[in-house]
């Protein structure tokens, strides 16, 4: 049976990402979904699915704080080509580097940074927060059925710019892009929450689960 991992590592509440990613396992027999902090249960998955809420920074001391976990997650997306999902923090850390507070070094898989958001008009606040409408920029099995204009829930200070635009598969505008959705090889990555985000998000969520690289 194909194991979907949920990584755990104390970096926001998983309870609804558990949920809506039981609710697609089931409608697309995917297998099925268990919630980890450990390495072990990450050497066997068939894909992963790495959350986060809050700081990059913490988020990625956090990760690194729970032994062997950031290496299990290392070796089966870089070496096992284990399809990917990174939600909000966790699509962050995707990055060469966070600029939030402090430099910090991302995983470096897809090139490029965090930065904060500054919006053109003055008059937007930040956080990005609440919903807004997807862009799609480049075509990916697990935006199948999703189109420009439909809408994702966001909630976030810094986005994500990406060194290749090849890289960037869909955006959102806040007086300006916001990287919404980035990916490459096996790996990708959402800003906004899937989870939170109704008929878009479950939609992406049960493309991710059926998707074969």
């Amino acid at each position: 049976m194909s194991l979907t991992v949920l990584v755990d590592y104390d970096s926001g509440n998983l309870h609804s990402a558990e949920k809506a990613f039981q609710r697609m396992a089931l409608e697309v027999g995917a297998g099925e979904v268990l919630v980890t902090s450990r390495p072990e249960d990450v050497a066997r998955a068939d894909r992963v699915v790495l959350p986060g809420d809050g700081a990059f920074p913490a988020c990625r001391r956090a990760l690194g704080a729970y032994g062997g976990l950031a290496e299990a997650i290392e070796e089966a997306v870089t070496v096992r080509a284990v399809p990917f999902l990174g939600i909000c923090v966790g699509m962050q850390m995707l990055a060469t580097w966070g600029r939030e507070y402090e430099d910090t070094a991302g995983f470096g898989w897809i090139g490029g940074e965090v930065v904060r958001i500054t919006p053109a008009d003055p008059a937007l606040k930040v956080p990005h927060m609440g919903w807004n409408d997807l862009v799609i920029d480049r075509a990916h099995p697990v935006l199948d059925g999703i189109a420009t204009g439909d809408h994702a829930y966001f909630v976030h200070s810094y986005h994500f710019r990406v060194d290749d635009p090849a890289h960037l598969l869909a955006h959102a505008d806040y007086a300006g892009p916001i990287t919404a959705i980035v990916g490459r090889d096996t790996i990708v990555g959402t800003q906004f929450h899937p989870e939170k985000s109704q008929a878009t998000g479950l939609r992406l969520i049960g493309n991710f689960l059926r998707w074969r690289p």
